[in-house]
């Protein structure tokens, strides 16, 4: 059985979440409730929680701050967020978990069910991920956290060549040849680095523009990667892809 802590300041939605888990997720209890960083110390002391369900934004400060306060994170963390684009796309970033509020219940029960699944081994790297994408309001110089066989890898994006459709998974490729197989689609990889010099020339390709070498004329053409793998290019992005590289020049 799985012990967890809600802490949030408004009281609708850590009841609502007390009731969404004691009615709809098994195996986990809710062994306190909390509103300030004073009552999330004396509760994380009184009952060893696996999970911490944590409000980003509490009314005098973060969760965050309550973090810091912590000599240790010995538990999972899901954040509950009523946050933006932005920082949502941080979490994945990171690969911190997240429910957006109103909560709903399947996410929530995929949530639980990750973090009893989940090495707790690196969680004081993803949440110092998460902390300095956030605050630093930037991806351009991020690190992305890539799960492997043993926990998680956390990769340059500016080292990421390429990523490549595979079904419901994503292999990405790296300058210095690693692989990484990721069960996430291509179209997740595309909007979390939108905006990143990343474009999707293709429905199986997302690339790295900046490590292109050449690009080939041709029905859509090909672009030849700085690992010398040639990727086609789909007819219908030749164009889009073209005014793309032309900006970038």
């Amino acid at each position: 059985m799985l012990k967890s802590i809600i802490v949030d300041d408004e009281f609708k939605s850590r009841e609502s979440l007390r009731a969404l888990i004691e009615k709809f997720c098994e195996n986990i209890e809710v062994a306190a409730v909390c509103q300030n960083s004073d009552e999330v110390m004396k509760a994380i002391g009184e009952h060893k929680p696996d999970i911490v369900f944590l409000d980003i934004q509490l009314q005098r400060e973060s969760g965050f701050d309550i973090l810091e306060k912590l000599d240790k994170v010995d538990f999972e963390i899901i954040f509950t967020t009523a946050y933006s684009e932005f920082a949502v796309r941080a979490f994945k970033f990171s690969a911190i978990d997240y429910l957006l509020k109103p909560v709903d219940i399947t996410d929530l029960r995929n949530a639980i069910e990750k973090a009893r699944k989940r090495i707790l081994g690196n969680i004081s790297e993803r949440m110092n991920q998460l902390a300095q994408t956030i605050k630093g309001n930037t991806f351009k110089h991020s690190r992305l956290a890539v799960p492997s066989s043993d926990g998680l890898v956390f990769v340059s994006v500016g080292d990421i060549l390429y990523c490549e459709a595979s079904g419901n998974y994503t292999n990405i490729h790296m300058s210095d040849s690693r692989k990484f197989v990721v069960s996430r689609t291509l179209k997740e990889y595309e909007e979390m680095l939108d905006g990143l010099d990343f474009f999707r020339i293709h429905n199986s390709y997302l690339i790295n523009l900046n490590l292109i070498k050449k690009y080939i004329r041709g029905e859509g053409g090909q672009v030849v990667m700085n690992n010398d793998q040639a990727l086609d290019v789909s007819k219908a992005k030749k164009k889009s892809f073209l005014e793309k590289i032309k900006i970038k020049e």
